[in-house]
């Protein structure tokens, strides 16, 4: 059991749970970044942090800096405290940002902006961005690794003009809460965002002569609203301040004036040093005091932070001092600053030396390492070094433990997780291996589970890597966050292997290596490069060719991008990459090849809207099209809808006259429905115009003859309706017919100007008399009817005479003209429709082969029963005649 003695003699009882304080990096090299970091960006080698000089000379003195550190074994940050003084000479004259790994490994640095207002504090996002707060409330956000500002270098104000500048602040993984030296609180809840707003939360209403002492802030996902509660600490009260209330807390318990205030990982409890030296424990709705402890000073700690859940960590300039609800604290000494890094499970201690961490020992080893432990943990453990001497009493062990041989084996697996060391990691699985011989029953998942997670955290936890991943910091974080953070970090080859260690897609590696491939390779001829990119984007199958492409259009290496995006796959987006870099052709034929109509009329509108942009002239767009069948049948069925006028320029272009013809008849329908549209010149209004042009394309084209004659007799008239129109000061010619227009002006008196349409258009006289007598019986003029009838005898005799009378319900009028009728048929129907069925009868029986007609005449006269016996009569008559 020596081991495990030696093992628990690193640990520290507080109440009655053990802590550790592991050394994960010692010495902390602190080398000197260069100006630009050195990182590598090949998957074929190794990849660290970079090295180099400059920047910083000799260590890191954590008192003269302001630093900030991520959570999960993140990067640290650090400026030079231009309020601390320094040592001549001890410090480059102008700041600069340095980064580095939690390992002390250099890996960015770049001038500090000496510009900016002071620097107020730094912080990293949950996204692993850094923001910088200025003191006058704006943010300046950097890109890692590079540490370019991100998005523009211009600080985003986050504070009205009239705050005053910023009191205090209190950063979480999303966002920040700003106390003004004004004593108002400004949250912004989105600082990775390029444009983030900040509300102002309710006027807590400190007086003039009160002071807030500190601050904290309750982080959104553990309040029931969703928004994050400000915590200020006002006199002998504790404020807690939302968007839109203010209450009182800590009245009723008298805890005095806070100095300083931590809110526990999980929200629902407040570590508050009073005025007194007392450190409460208190719920965040401040209900009771958990438990209290009276500290040796009462000045207020530089930091405090919690320690998992169970402890509380007060840091003052040399002393650390661990409090937990029961027994006695435990003090840490330094002799150097040092700065505290809350995680999930514990804390990380930064120094000028080292990087700790600080956590409560996981019970699995705890059951093994404890000293006198006789746990079944602890005898497998044992019985495993037995076994390696080759001792008896190794199967004494397992004899004693073969009961609980499965909690055993768990027991050393989890330990084995829970460990930095390797060796003793090492120890813990063979322990459990051990155990697994005689434990068919046990999943062996779950050892080769955790031999992974072993393996790819002791990866990353190596100090040129510098992620000094817990396993429970790991599975909070998951797999792929890692690898995210890993390739961010230009970790390229770790990041791979890891992908394939743990079964998966390699792509976003492969594609972010290509991409910083491109960045830093501006020397390289494209067709190298491309060798270099197609080596390894071929790895993973499916891998978007057109993302790499366009990075690499937008880092300006527009051929490197037109002979990547050949390889994508995939059309829709492989098209419009195609489409920004320019290849508007190669566009083209690659969305016709793939079948989709969308693709083919995206290609189109850009070369279209191009075009427009440009102003310049259309016919290479139609050229182009005209030689494609699909992409011309589509640009004609869109442009039918809406761009009559580029599909008329097109058919003009491609000299389809008769196309474009017929195009121009559909628009002057269309402007025929518009009588707006048909105001205007009667020589030249817009409809006659389009006509005419219709004509003289049908003219130039011997299949169309018809359409040409049509179309120029349609513009003539439209013409003298136009005249019409204007002489009569009445819009109720155009669009009507030859014949309805000759109506129209003998119906208003107007027979001049009928005969002057019958001339132009050669209207026929029979014709002639059929809308002459139909006028004038419409508008009921009998005498001039009979007149009309009079002066000549009618070319097609007198039966327009008759149907117009009879139309109108006029028998007198029309027994004028039913007797001039000189074919008896027509006479007999005539007289039918009047009702005259004697009459009918008689001019019937003049007709040859009468049977049809005296049925017809019957059926006219139907609801006359005399006249229909009169017709049967006279049809026996006729009969018995015909064959006597």
């Amino acid at each position: 059991m020596s081991s495990s003695v030696s093992v628990a003699a690193e640990w520290d009882l507080l109440s009655d749970r053990f802590y550790r304080r592991i050394t994960v990096y010692s010495p902390l090299p602190w080398s000197p970044p260069s100006a630009a970091a050195a990182s590598s960006s090949s998957t074929s080698g190794g990849g660290g942090g970079g090295g180099g000089s400059g920047g910083v000379l000799g260590r890191l003195d954590l008192s003269t800096h302001i630093v900030a550190a991520a959570p999960f074994g993140g990067p640290i940050a650090a400026v030079r405290d231009d309020s601390k003084i320094v040592q001549l000479h001890s410090e480059p004259s102008r700041r600069r940002l340095l980064l580095y790994s939690s390992s002390g490994h250099p890996i960015a640095s770049s001038p500090w902006p000496p510009q900016l207002p002071r620097l107020h504090s730094l912080a990293f996002s949950s996204s692993l961005n850094l923001v910088a707060l200025l003191s006058d409330g704006s943010l300046l956000r950097f890109r890692l690794p590079d540490l370019k500002p991100n998005p523009s270098p211009t600080p985003v104000p986050l504070l009205p003009t009239s705050s005053g500048g910023v009191a205090d602040a209190a950063f979480w993984g999303g966002g920040v809460a700003v106390l003004t030296e004004d004593n108002r609180v400004v949250v912004t809840t989105d600082i990775d965002a390029a444009d983030p707003h900040p509300r102002e939360f309710a006027d807590p209403c400190v007086g003039q002569d009160e002071q807030v002492l500190c601050m904290a802030v309750v982080e959104p996902q553990f309040v029931m609203s969703g928004s994050p509660e400000v915590l200020l600490a006002v006199g002998d009260r504790v404020l807690a301040v939302d968007e839109d209330d203010v209450q009182t807390l800590g009245l009723e318990l008298e805890i005095g004036p806070v100095q300083k205030m931590a809110v526990s990982p999980n929200g629902k409890l407040l570590a508050a040093f009073a005025h007194d030296g007392r450190l409460l424990v208190i719920p965040t709705d401040f209900s009771k005091i958990i438990f209290e402890y009276e500290c040796d000073s009462a000045l207020p700690p530089d930091q405090i932070a919690w320690c998992g859940l169970d402890s509380v960590l007060l840091y003052w300039s040399a002393a650390l001092l661990m409090v937990g609800p029961n027994g006695d604290p435990v003090l840490y000494n330094y002799d150097e600053p040092i700065k505290l890094i809350p995680e999930c499970d514990g804390v990380r201690i930064l120094s000028n030396s080292n990087m700790e961490f600080l956590h409560r020992v996981p019970d699995s080893t705890t059951s093994i390492f404890g000293i006198g432990s006789m746990s079944p943990a602890a005898l497998l453990y044992d019985a495993r070094d037995h076994y390696d001497k080759q001792s008896a009493k190794a199967y004494d062990n397992y004899q004693l433990i073969s009961s609980s041989l499965p909690e055993a084996i768990e027991a050393c697996i989890d330990a084995a997780g829970h460990e930095f060391d390797i060796s003793r990691q090492h120890a813990l699985l063979r322990a459990a291996t051990y155990g697994l011989a005689f434990c068919s029953q046990f999943p062996h998942e779950r050892f080769q589970e955790m031999c992974k997670t072993l393996r790819v955290l002791n990866a990353v936890r190596d100090p040129q890597i510098g992620m000094p991943l817990t396993i429970q910091q790991y599975k909070l974080l998951t797999a792929p966050v890692l690898i995210g953070r890993l390739i961010n970090a230009n970790q390229h080859l770790l990041a791979l292997r890891i992908s394939e260690y743990l079964n998966l897609n390699p792509e976003v590696v492969i594609m972010h290596w290509a991409c910083e491939k491109i960045t830093a390779s501006a020397a390289i001829p494209d067709t190298v490069l491309l060798e270099g990119l197609l080596d390894k984007l071929r790895l993973c199958k499916g891998i978007s060719y057109a993302a790499v492409a366009a990075h690499a259009d937008n880092s300006g290496r527009r051929k490197l991008a037109a002979m990547l995006v050949d390889h994508e796959s995939q059309s829709s987006k492989q098209i419009p990459l195609l489409l920004s870099i320019d290849e508007q052709d190669k566009a083209l034929s690659k969305a016709i090849e793939s079948g989709d109509t969308d693709l083919v009329y995206l290609v189109l509108f850009h070369i279209w809207q191009k075009v427009a942009v440009e102003k310049s002239a259309p016919l290479d767009f139609f050229g182009v099209i005209n030689a494609r069948p699909l992409a011309r049948d589509l640009f004609m069925a869109y442009a039918r809808h809406s761009k009559h006028e580029a599909l008329k320029d097109f058919f003009l272009s491609t000299g389809r006259l008769q196309d474009a013809a017929f195009l121009l008849l559909k628009e002057s329908r269309e402007l025929e429905r518009n009588p707006m549209a048909s105001k205007g010149s009667p020589l030249h209004g817009p409809q006659v115009r389009l006509i005419e042009q219709a004509h003289r394309l049908f003219a130039e084209t011997k299949e169309h003859v018809f359409e040409s004659k049509a179309s120029e007799e349609h513009a003539k008239l439209l013409r003298s309706q136009h005249e019409l129109e204007v002489s009569t000061k009445q819009a109720i010619f155009v669009g009507s017919s030859v014949s309805d227009t000759i109506k129209t002006c003998i119906a208003m008196g107007n027979e001049r100007a009928a005969l002057k349409v019958k001339s132009e258009f050669k209207v026929p006289d029979k014709r002639w008399y059929w809308l002459k007598s139909c006028a004038l019986a419409t508008v009921g003029n009998w005498d001039a009817l009979e007149k009309f009838s009079k002066e000549r005898r009618p070319p097609g005799g007198y039966k327009p005479f008759v149907e117009a009378c009879i139309d109108a319900g006029q028998k007198t009028e029309a027994l004028k003209y039913i007797p001039k009728l000189t074919d008896p048929r027509e006479r007999s129907e005539a007289y039918a429709r009047i009702k005259m069925a004697k009459e009918a009868a008689e001019a019937a029986s003049q007709v040859k082969d009468s049977d049809e007609l005296f049925g017809r005449l019957k059926l006219t006269l139907a609801q006359n029963t005399a006249a229909a016996s009169i017709f049967d009569t006279l049809r026996d008559r006729l009969s018995f005649q015909g064959t006597y």
